[in-house]
């Protein structure tokens, strides 16, 4: 029966014309229920019940934006869902989430949306977001409503009874499943998906762990994989997967099922500097009465979370309203420089506190996700406002690595702004935490720096990091970092078009 569905999914397929619509709403029936979970009602809110209850409580007062979660049968990994599920506030309004999932029963160029109607459980009906969906597949040839991809597929539907269980506000989905397995696919998808990971909208991601191996063998390589994860790089993970391969390691079918699925996070995430990854809770299934240990699959929870905006000093913030104005006037004091060779004057009597603290800031530009110029202040020694204005031309009109902006990419550029706080001299690069941390170093009279996003836009490693900043921006050699003077400082970094 199950390779009759396979033949039908992908004959049918072929005939399915991007963004085709049906007049009549075809909900998505349940298939896993009775199968992964039970499919009487009663019995499953008390199976919910007692898996929450038995669940990791809430670790962080961050705020997740996605979760990694297994879609295996509940007795087995139930318990380990619900982890994840714990983390999110179920008093949390999101206008959408966005279920991830890797078909398991048929293959197809890009994702599948659907796009047919809603999806159902024995708990009832879970709202798909039609609108967004359909939208998403016009927009996007890497997308098409494919509804037979869903039919016969768990690993979305596993995880909606958790949602209706334990949010206590209404909610809509965006299911999508993966039909094509590869690093390409999941970064393209990642640049689609990418503007909706903010604090309305929640991500979960659905995925096992390894497959077959015995109970020890399972438990090393599900940590080296969870382990590549926590590094928030895409690549990581890759080379982790490629690692757990060549260990010949028996019964191994796959070290992450749903690998392009998280794959597909990652390339959203990595370059987020202010993300936290947090490994909630790890079992497999011979640790189930039901399972034994000579063959195993592996689950974990994982918490994806904004770090709560870290102050360049002690009791200093910047509001939402400080950052839209010193948005406003960097890209005001650009384009009038750039038009006219003048900078805007500024009656600084009616600003807050806050913009007229003295402060290091870095103003960087960017065109089409590329850099277009970056120059900033490491030293406090002008007001903020002061600060951003005049790197906002430095940065436009003298970075020397790139020609001056020319009035026709004015509005073509996306701004950021990264104020800094204080140096702190470290003595040692273990102090050093790449994404978090930027570098300043000093060798004489010669010095440069990096800004913590630098490491999420690389994969450079520590030793790669301060190697480039003494050779490419210190002018001191490759290895003159390990003579020069170090210090490190975080950054609030806020840019346009983000939300707040």
């Amino acid at each position: 029966m199950q390779a009759k569905h396979l033949i039908i999914a992908v004959l049918v397929g072929f005939y399915t014309t991007k963004g085709s619509t049906q007049e009549t709403l075809q909900n998505r029936k349940p298939y896993a229920a009775g199968r992964f979970y039970t499919d009487k009602p009663a019995d499953l809110k008390i199976q919910l019940q007692q898996m929450f209850s038995k669940a990791e409580k809430k670790k962080s007062e961050n705020m997740p934006l996605a979760i990694i979660v297994p879609h295996a049968g509940y007795v087995y990994s139930g318990t380990v869902a619900a982890s994840a599920y714990n983390q999110i506030d179920p008093n949390r309004k999101f206008e959408r989430i966005f279920i991830i999932g890797s078909s398991h029963i048929t293959t197809f160029p890009g994702a599948s949306v659907y796009c047919a109607g809603h999806y159902e459980t024995p708990l009832g009906i879970v709202k798909v977001d039609l609108e967004l969906a359909k939208k998403l597949v016009a927009e996007n040839k890497l997308l098409k409503c494919y509804p037979e991809a869903h039919l016969y597929e768990h690993s979305l539907e596993v995880q909606l009874p958790f949602l209706q269980h334990h949010l206590h506000t209404d909610f809509k989905i965006v299911p999508i499943i993966l039909g094509s397995s590869t690093p390409e696919t999941s970064k393209k998808l990642a640049a689609i998906l990418k503007p909706f990971l903010n604090e309305k909208t929640l991500f979960v991601i659905s995925s096992d762990f390894s497959h077959y191996p015995n109970y020890n063998d399972a438990c090393a390589v599900d940590r080296t994989t969870a382990e590549a994860i926590k590094t928030n790089r895409a690549a990581g993970l890759l080379a982790a997967l490629e690692g757990n391969d060549k260990k010949d390691i028996h019964g191994l079918a796959t070290s992450l099922c749903g690998w392009s699925s998280v794959l597909t996070l990652l390339y959203m995430t990595e370059q987020m500097p202010d993300i936290t990854v947090d490994l909630l809770q790890y079992k497999n299934s011979g640790d189930s009465s039901f399972g034994d240990k000579l063959r195993v699959v592996g689950y974990y929870a994982i918490s994806f979370s904004k770090e709560k905006a870290k102050t360049p000093t002690d009791g200093f913030s910047i509001s939402s309203d400080e950052k839209k104005y010193l948005l406003k006037l960097a890209r005001e004091t650009i384009t009038e420089y750039i038009q006219k060779g003048t900078i805007p004057k500024i009656d600084s009597t009616e600003l807050s506190a806050t913009l007229k603290t003295p402060c290091g800031a870095f103003v960087s530009l960017y065109k089409n996700h590329i850099l277009r110029g970056c120059i900033g202040s490491i030293n406090a020694k002008q007001p903020l406002w002061k600060t951003v204005q005049s790197m906002s031309v430095s940065s436009a009109a003298h970075d020397y690595r790139f020609s001056q902006v020319q009035p026709n990419e004015i509005n073509k550029l996306k701004i950021e702004i990264s104020v800094l706080t204080p140096l702190k001299r470290i003595k040692s690069i273990d102090e050093l935490i790449l994404g978090k941390h930027g570098i300043y170093m000093k060798q004489g009279d010669y010095s440069g720096t990096f800004l913590p996003q630098v490491a999420a836009h690389t994969d450079w490693n520590k030793e790669e990091f301060l190697g480039h900043c003494a050779h490419d921006k210190a002018g001191i050699g490759w290895d003159g970092w390990k003579t020069a003077e170090l210090y490190t400082y975080e950054a609030l970094v806020f840019g346009e078009g983000e939300s707040e």
